[in-house]
């Protein structure tokens, strides 16, 4: 098992968060140039962040990291988020790469009549059956059921594994604890690895 935390990629220390923080506040406010100038310096984020939701994906005709970037930098710049920070972009920007590759899942399933999933691993989940890659609509549907049962969860094991986020990040962004996070996330990643043992 992978340790607790993810590391944060020197793009997400970098001293531009300032800068990345003012163009959101910018856009959120009309500033549609500013939405333009903010792509090259969240750009190398969002790539870690795709690559993240794809590690280990199984499957020849799937997307690629960059083709997932520019489909959800599509969806975010056409959505109507309210940004309240640089950590609120990036939490949107791994859900919705999260969704892209559920709809792209769903439309290969749909061509190939079940062939073919798109598939990626939990990276710290329980190593039994390690290597046995999970398909992303498996992983997004127990998220569903996660977040029926405790949205919090859900929202923290979300914003570890798919934003890459570290527990204080995630603690700052959910209000409570790294201690709480920390125990949200021991149960999740049980609780996920449960749920896709029965898949």
């Amino acid at each position: 098992m992978l340790a607790d935390t993810a590391p944060i990629t020197p793009a997400m220390t970098s001293p531009k968060r300032g800068e990345t923080t003012r163009l959101l506040a910018a856009w959120r406010d009309g500033d549609d140039a500013a939405g333009e100038r903010l792509l090259p310096l969240v750009y190398a984020e969002l790539h870690e962040i795709a690559s993240r939701c794809m590690r280990d994906e199984r499957g020849a005709a799937t997307l690629q990291p960059t083709a997932l970037v520019h489909e959800a930098y599509l969806r975010l710049v056409g959505s109507d988020v309210t940004w309240e920070g640089r950590r609120h972009f990036f939490a949107v920007a791994a859900r919705t790469m999260r969704r892209v590759l559920v709809d792209h899942a769903r439309a290969r399933l749909r061509d190939k009549r079940g062939a073919g999933a798109v598939c990626i691993t939990l990276q710290d989940r329980p190593q039994p059956d390690a290597g046995d890659p999970l398909d992303v609509i498996a992983i997004d549907a127990a998220l569903e059921r996660l977040a029926a049962l405790d949205q919090r969860k859900a929202r923290a094991i979300e914003l570890h594994y798919f934003a890459g986020l570290d527990y204080d990040e995630i603690a700052a962004t959910l209000g409570v604890s790294a201690a709480t996070v920390h125990r949200d996330l021991r149960f999740a990643r049980r609780w996920m690895y449960d749920q896709l043992r029965k898949e």
